[in-house]
């Protein structure tokens, strides 16, 4: 049962951290989880802004620093449900037409499972390993994409290094459509565990673009492993 913040003083309420008590049944994994999420500033935010979830915020701060996704951008959003990064896409490119006095942009969002609508944003049901993935996704945007980003992760294996390198391999095939299916000039975004086996990531990147650089965002949370690859200038 979760007890909420009390006023403990006349001078205004005390932003207090909200105590989860294990329930009988459940494991005590899922109490800290429950927890942290009760207790997470970001999780607050998404649900008061309207985004589907946290991650809203990572590549909110990633394109801060590195604007890519600019009005009249064209924007392919790999694995994208709950659909975050593809809310934060449609209002940053203007896919909706909003500002008429900017370019107006697409988003094509890919994931393996249907997901809620998405005002802005066209969602297609694909596996970008598949064969012909590549030049399904050029002719639903009618030509090459300005961005691609990624935000997958390989289903947990429960093992630290396993889980590593699958997700390692994952984003160098998310990078392998990405040199099909990029304009030059175009950027890659996607997340990594940190764990040692990056090295062939980088090499792959820094061959096929003029600058990688390795983020982590404040909506990281700090005890997670994860960070992000951010390539700019696609050489084509």
């Amino acid at each position: 049962m979760a007890k909420g913040p009390k006023n403990t003083s006349g001078r205004g309420q005390r932003d207090l951290k909200v105590k989860v008590k294990t329930a009988r049944g459940r494991k005590l994994s899922s109490t800290r989880w429950l927890q942290r999420q009760l207790n997470d500033p970001y999780v607050k935010r998404a649900r008061d802004e309207g985004y589907r979830g946290r991650a809203a915020y990572k590549i909110l701060e990633l394109d801060d620093k590195y604007r890519f996704l600019v009005p009249g951008a064209r924007v392919v959003d790999l694995g994208c449900a709950p659909g975050g990064w593809c809310q934060v896409a449609v209002k940053r490119v203007n896919a909706l037409g909003e500002r008429r006095d900017k370019a107006q942009g697409r988003v094509l969002g890919i994931d393996l499972q249907e997901i809620d609508h998405i005002p802005g944003a066209e969602i297609h049901v694909l596996d970008f390993l598949a064969e012909g993935a590549d030049q399904q996704v050029k002719d639903w945007l009618g030509g090459k994409a300005d961005v691609v980003m990624s935000d997958m992760a390989a289903a947990s294996s429960g093992h630290k290094q396993t889980d590593h390198i699958r997700i390692i391999a994952l984003c160098e095939a998310a990078a392998e459509l990405a040199f099909d299916v990029l304009e030059p000039g175009g950027t890659f975004v996607a997340k990594v565990l940190a764990g040692g086996a990056e090295g062939s990531l980088q090499a792959l990147l820094k061959q096929r673009f003029e600058k990688v650089a390795n983020v982590k965002p404040p909506a990281s949370r700090s005890d997670s492993s994860e960070k992000f690859v951010v390539a700019t200038g696609f050489r084509g």
